[in-house]
C-alpha cells in the first residue's frame, strides 16, 4: 500500500484560542470546503470536537456523485492539535493533523495529512492524474478563503 502525505501551513494574525475555536467547531468545515463539493455534516456531532467524536459527511467531490465519509476524531489536546481519521469513506487511509502554534503576532497553523488510495495500480494512476491535484485544489482554496476570513 503506497500511502502519501500532503503538507500545508499557514499564518493566521489571530490568536491560538481564536484559530481553534474556528478549526475545532465541526460545523466551520463547510466553510473553507469548495462550493462544487457539496459538503454536507449528516449528523449532529455538537459545537466543539472531542476525542472519540463521530463526524459524518456527504461529499461530491468527482462528477456530482455523492460519496459518504465518516470521521473519528481520534485525538485532541486543546489548543494545540487534533487529529481526524477516516473509519468509512473514498480513502483507504486517511489521517490528518491540525496543529496550531503560537506565534508573537499570530498562529501558525499546519495541517499534515497521510493518506492511501484503494484499487491498488489504478488508485496510484488515479492519484498521479487526478486525486494529488484535487486535494491540492482544495487546500488551495482552503488557504485563500482562510486569508479573506482572517486578514
Amino acid at each position: 500500500m503506497k500511502i502519501y502525505r500532503h503538507f500545508e501551513e499557514q499564518k493566521l494574525p489571530v490568536s491560538i484560542q481564536e484559530a481553534w475555536d474556528f478549526f475545532s467547531s465541526p460545523g466551520n468545515l463547510s466553510k473553507i470546503t469548495p462550493p462544487e463539493m457539496k459538503f454536507i455534516i449528516t449528523n449532529d456531532p455538537g459545537k466543539n470536537i472531542y476525542s472519540g467524536q463521530v463526524i459524518t459527511y456527504k461529499v461530491r467531490p468527482v462528477f456530482n456523485i455523492p460519496i459518504n465519509w465518516v470521521t473519528i476524531i481520534s485525538a485532541v489536546e486543546k489548543p494545540y492539535y487534533f487529529i481526524d481519521e477516516q473509519k468509512f469513506g473514498p480513502y483507504k487511509f486517511w489521517h490528518h493533523r491540525h496543529t496550531f502554534k503560537e506565534l508573537s503576532d499570530g498562529v501558525l497553523m499546519k495541517d499534515e495529512v497521510y493518506y492511501a488510495l484503494p484499487a491498488g495500480v489504478l488508485g496510484r494512476m488515479m492519484h498521479r492524474f487526478f486525486i494529488k491535484k484535487k486535494i491540492e485544489e482544495i487546500f488551495s482554496f482552503r488557504k485563500e478563503t482562510l486569508k479573506k476570513m482572517f486578514l
